[in-house]
């Protein structure tokens, strides 16, 4: 048992190191404008999670298709009767969910995706990385990194869905669900019925409060393709920015902007950058490297106000300790919040604002699913405790 768990510990050791590596070796490509990379994690498990996933849609079917069609019948506002799967949320998750519901033979006029975003489902993480170099350095645009590529699958293009017989349902939200007629509401009006539900609407970026400016125009918050292409535009005329949050999105956006030559400030309330990932000796040798790029920090500094010229764009950000920062425009990276509102109204268990789930991915409800950011999975993180408690050198 002694060599077992050592023989693990060491495994998990391996998978730090490697882990750290890339955080590394993606932060070369400051120089060339490129990103504080590093692979999103969860990429190298959707295979399996959703496989799992699909095995528990198999032995979660609903009444039989004759029922359903019955009780479509009497209901004129719902469009297809052989939605026996609905998936709520058009990101990373729906795309290689729906990539495993092809492989199980489930998806072929049973599955319904409904998506905010006008486009098909795509590879979110690069949109702080790649997609914000820039133009001459050939940034990353669609349909170059539609799901599932960031994990060597097949692209999947608008064409792929249509082609799998993938009803995709673009540029609305649910705005409601009924639990016990199986229907969701759109913010489009339609109403929708279906056999089994997969929540994957993932996270909302988290915003200043409008009192203190943080709907300015030219205050930038970065979520979508929509969201990245109006910051690029703003890069392109920009000589001062200064970012709030200290963390991933701050660090990405400011390792875009060296590539710009835009004068730029990274302000957070932590002692040093990616506070709740680095200590504190790892945190600085990554300002280092930004400050030879003439990035500078505003460390353990908090906003008070981000002011408003004539015209009513942000020129200025406020701290508490009386300083001001002159600017062109300002990117908030402060987290992200779950969307769950309508499922938790509806009467769905919710855990620190995701909806909670247990370790096959099911709710409080029968026959619905979340998985994705807005998922509240019971995951122990003990690469953390290795981290903390056994003393890792890297």
């Amino acid at each position: 048992m002694i060599r077992g768990q050592h023989l693990e510990s060491q495994r998990l050791k391996k998978k730090l190191r490697m882990a750290m590596t890339s955080i590394s070796q993606g932060c070369l490509g400051l120089k060339r404008g490129g990103s504080m990379c590093c692979t999103e994690p969860s990429t190298f498990v959707m295979r399996d999670v959703f496989r799992s996933l699909a095995s528990q849609l198999h032995l979660n079917r609903l009444p039989s298709r004759s029922w359903r069609r019955a009780t479509l019948i009497t209901c004129a506002t719902f469009a297809n009767e052989n939605r026996e799967f609905v998936i709520v949320g058009g990101g990373n998750a729906a795309g290689y969910a729906a990539r495993t519901f092809v492989e199980n033979g489930m998806a072929d006029g049973k599955l319904c995706i409904v998506s905010k975003e006008s486009v098909a489902p795509y590879e979110r993480p690069a949109l702080t990385k790649a997609y914000l170099s820039p133009l001459d350095k050939k940034p990353a645009r669609l349909p170059g990194f539609h799901t599932c590529v960031g994990s060597g699958g097949e692209r999947q293009t608008p064409e792929w869905y249509k082609d799998k017989g993938i009803e995709v349902i673009y540029g609305t939200t649910v705005t409601g669900l009924d639990i016990s007629t199986q229907t969701l509401a759109t913010a489009s009006g339609s109403r929708l019925k279906y056999g089994s539900l997969i929540i994957a609407t993932g996270c909302s970026a988290s915003r200043l409060p409008d009192k203190i400016g943080g709907s300015l125009p030219g205050v930038h918050y970065i979520r979508d393709v929509a969201d990245a292409d109006l910051l690029v535009s703003s890069m392109q005329s920009a000589k001062k920015l200064v970012i709030i949050g200290g963390g991933y999105i701050g660090m990405e956006v400011a390792a875009a902007a060296a590539g710009w030559k835009i004068d730029t400030t990274v302000i957070f309330p932590e002692e040093h950058v990616m506070a709740r990932l680095f200590p504190a000796t790892l945190g600085r040798k990554y300002e280092e490297l930004y400050e030879e790029n003439g990035v500078k920090f505003f460390k353990s500094a908090f906003v008070k106000r981000l002011v408003a010229g004539t015209d009513g764009r942000v020129t200025a950000v406020q701290l508490e300790n009386g300083s001001t920062l002159d600017t062109d425009m300002v990117v908030v990276g402060i987290g992200a919040k779950p969307v769950s509102t309508p499922f938790a109204e509806a009467g769905l268990k919710t855990h620190a604002g995701g909806i909670q789930v247990d370790g096959q991915f099911r709710t409080s409800s029968p026959g619905i699913f979340s998985i994705g950011d807005v998922a509240a999975f019971p995951l122990k993180i003990r690469l953390l405790a290795l981290f903390l408690f056994e003393g890792i050198r890297i």
